[in-house]
C-alpha cells in the first residue's frame, strides 16, 4: 500500500466512523428479525413469538419472526445474514450439539455466532407407554439395562433436546435402546400414547398434558428442583441417576461481526423483555422458566456456549450418534 493510498484509507475511515456510529445508536431504525430454529408451532417457535413480542415492547420498532425447521436451516441463514443486528435466531441446546453431531458443518462453531442472552429454560420429563411394566426410575433404568436394543426410544431428530435427553439415560443405564426417529415430538407422543414406543425423553411443555390426563407414565424430571406443575414426581437426581441432569434452554444469537454497541443493545431488551409480565406468565402456562438472574446476559451466554459444546461432544461421540 502506498502512503497516499494508505492517507486515503485513513480520512476514508474518519469520515465513514460517525456515520456508522450514529447507525449502531439510532439502533434499531426498522423491524427486527428473530429466525426460529423449529417448525411453525412447535415449542422453539412459541418461545420464540413470546420472546418477539416481549422485546418489541423494549425497541423502537417491531420484532418479527420467521420459522424455519430443520436443524441446520436456521443457522445457515443466520450466518449469511448481515451482521447489523436486523437478522437475529432464536435456538435450543441442539445448536451446541450440533457441533459433534456433524462432522462437515456448513459454518464455524462457535465461532459464527454472537451468543446474546438465553431467554427461557425448560424442564426435560422421562416418560413412558401407559402400559410399560416398570414403575419407578430405578424400575425403568434396570429395565433398559437388561433390554437394552428391544427397547425403543423415540427422539424428535438426532440434535433435538430429546435425543440429547435420551443419550444421556442410556449412558447413565450402561445399556442402548433402539433409538427411533421422528420429525418433531409431536408424533413421537402420538406413538408412546399409542403404546407402540416404549420410552420417550422429552420436554416438560409437551407432556405434562399428558401426564396429567394419565395418558403416559411419568418417572422423573431432569432438573435440580421438582417442577411447580409437577411436584408429585421426582426428579432424576433424586431417584438415583444425577448424571441425567439438563433443560432444553433457548438463547438468541446474532452473526459473529455484529458490532459490540448493538449486540449489547439487544442483550439488554433481552433482559427487559425478560421481566416482562406478559411473557412470564406465558411461559408459566408452558412450564416453562425464565433463566434465574445468574444465568442472564451476553456474558454468561458467551461463556455457557462453549461450554455447552464441549459437554456434549463426549456424550455424542461414545453413543457415535452422527447426524451425517
Amino acid at each position: 500500500m502506498t502512503a497516499s493510498t494508505s492517507r486515503r484509507a485513513v480520512l476514508a475511515a474518519t469520515l465513514f466512523a460517525p456515520a456508522i456510529a450514529r447507525a449502531q445508536g439510532d439502533y434499531p431504525t426498522r423491524p427486527v428479525t428473530i429466525i426460529s430454529a423449529g417448525a411453525a408451532g412447535g415449542p422453539t417457535d412459541t418461545i420464540t413469538r413470546i420472546v418477539a413480542d416481549a422485546m418489541g415492547r423494549q425497541l423502537p420498532q417491531p420484532v418479527v419472526v420467521e420459522a424455519t425447521g430443520g436443524s441446520l436451516v436456521a443457522p445457515q441463514k443466520l450466518v449469511n445474514s448481515r451482521p447489523d443486528g436486523y437478522t437475529l435466531m432464536n435456538q435450543n441446546v441442539g445448536l451446541t450439539a450440533a457441533a459433534t453431531l456433524y462432522r462437515r458443518l456448513p459454518f464455524a462453531m462457535p465461532g459464527a455466532f454472537a451468543p446474546l442472552g438465553l431467554v427461557s429454560d425448560a424442564a426435560m420429563t422421562v416418560v413412558s407407554r401407559p402400559n410399560f411394566p416398570a414403575r419407578t426410575m430405578a424400575e425403568l433404568m434396570a429395565t433398559v439395562k437388561r433390554e437394552g436394543e428391544t427397547l425403543n426410544l423415540a427422539t424428535a431428530g438426532l440434535s433435538s433436546a430429546a435425543n440429547l435427553c435420551g443419550l444421556l439415560l442410556q449412558q447413565a443405564a450402561g445399556a442402548r435402546a433402539t433409538t427411533v426417529v421422528f420429525r418433531g415430538t409431536g408424533p413421537a407422543i402420538s406413538e408412546v400414547l399409542a403404546d407402540r414406543i416404549d420410552l420417550l425423553c422429552d420436554q416438560a411443555t409437551n407432556t405434562v398434558p399428558h401426564i396429567r390426563q394419565g395418558r403416559i407414565k411419568v418417572f422423573a424430571v431432569s432438573t435440580p428442583q421438582r417442577l411447580p406443575g409437577l411436584p408429585d414426581v421426582p426428579t432424576t437426581a433424586e431417584t438415583g441417576f444425577p448424571s441425567i441432569l439438563m433443560s432444553t434452554w433457548h438463547g438468541v444469537y446474532a452473526p459473529t461481526g455484529t458490532p459490540e454497541p448493538i449486540q449489547e443493545r439487544i442483550s439488554a431488551a433481552i433482559g427487559a423483555a425478560l421481566q416482562d409480565e406478559k411473557l412470564v406468565e406465558r411461559f408459566a402456562t408452558l412450564l416453562t422458566d425464565v433463566p434465574t438472574p445468574d444465568r442472564q446476559g451476553l456474558a454468561f451466554h458467551r461463556r455457557f456456549f462453549v461450554e455447552e459444546i464441549a459437554r456434549w461432544r463426549p456424550i455424542i461421540e461414545a453413543a457415535g450418534a452422527y447426524a451425517d
